[in-house]
């Protein structure tokens, strides 16, 4: 982790939430989580006001709107899943624009789309506020098990290279000719993947043996030691408070 590593979610800036530290921002959008899944579905007023927290986290990190929203729809899948549940669910059903909708399938798909689309916008920033590294060092100073640590950075790291390993296959294909154009060409595809996979695996086995041989023993040195000041939690945890007073409410009222 030693070198940084840009991520496209990411949005450069010099906000105070881009100040914070990656283990606090990493607390405090997990703890927002929580309190929003634990918010009954009920309370649908209290979901508007999460919605206006993140507003306002948004606005501090000078995140645009466009920006957030354009990056929402990476839920699509979800909002398809739930858009059927009234069709599919049982028991009670009520007549909505001429079609016989489930009840309980309403309150489903509205508690996935409230819930998920908080979630998703809460991560979104989070994400566009820090970078790759820091997230990883945010995790380490969290104690999180330091192997699972290790795994996800050597896969943000290698990512890109793999992914860059298929583009030159792809260009050595074309070259010669090739293009997938139906079943008959999915062999060639199979073998190509399986010569990527075989060299990723000889790539990890190298740079296996070259940490080794320079004293790696398990885990890895930390370079960057992240600290944060009781007014730096103060301020992150400024937004899983305010959120556990709505939930609160959302529950007695």
């Amino acid at each position: 982790m030693g070198a940084g590593h840009a991520h496209k979610l990411y949005r450069h800036g010099h906000s105070p939430v881009h100040a914070l530290p990656p283990h606090c921002k990493l607390a405090a959008v997990f703890c927002f989580v929580l309190v929003v899944v634990s918010t009954p579905r009920e309370a649908m007023w209290a979901f508007g006001l999460y919605a206006v927290l993140l507003g306002v986290v948004a606005y501090a990190a000078r995140v645009p709107a466009g920006y957030l929203l354009k990056r929402l729809l990476i839920e699509v899948p979800f909002v398809a899943f739930a858009v059927l549940m009234p069709f599919v669910a049982q028991g009670e059903r009520v007549e909505v624009l001429g079609m016989s909708l489930s009840v309980s399938g309403l309150w489903g798909a509205w508690n996935v789309l409230a819930k998920g689309t908080l979630g998703v916008a809460a991560s979104v920033l989070l994400a566009s506020t820090t970078e790759l590294r820091s997230l990883l060092l945010g995790l380490q100073r969290l104690k999180l098990p330091p192997m699972l640590v290790q795994i996800a950075s050597f896969m943000i790291r290698y990512g890109d290279v793999i992914t860059d390993e298929m583009r030159r296959m792809s260009i050595a294909r074309r070259s010669r000719g090739f293009e997938a154009r139906g079943v008959r060409h999915w062999g060639v595809l199979g073998k190509t993947a399986g010569a990527l996979f075989i060299r990723s695996y000889e790539r990890g086995e190298r740079v296996h043996l070259a940490m080794v041989s320079r004293g790696y023993t398990g885990t890895m040195p930390v370079i960057d030691e992240v600290t944060a000041s009781r007014a730096q939690w103060a301020r992150a945890a400024a937004l899983p408070v305010s959120a556990l007073g709505v939930c609160l409410l959302g529950w007695t009222l």
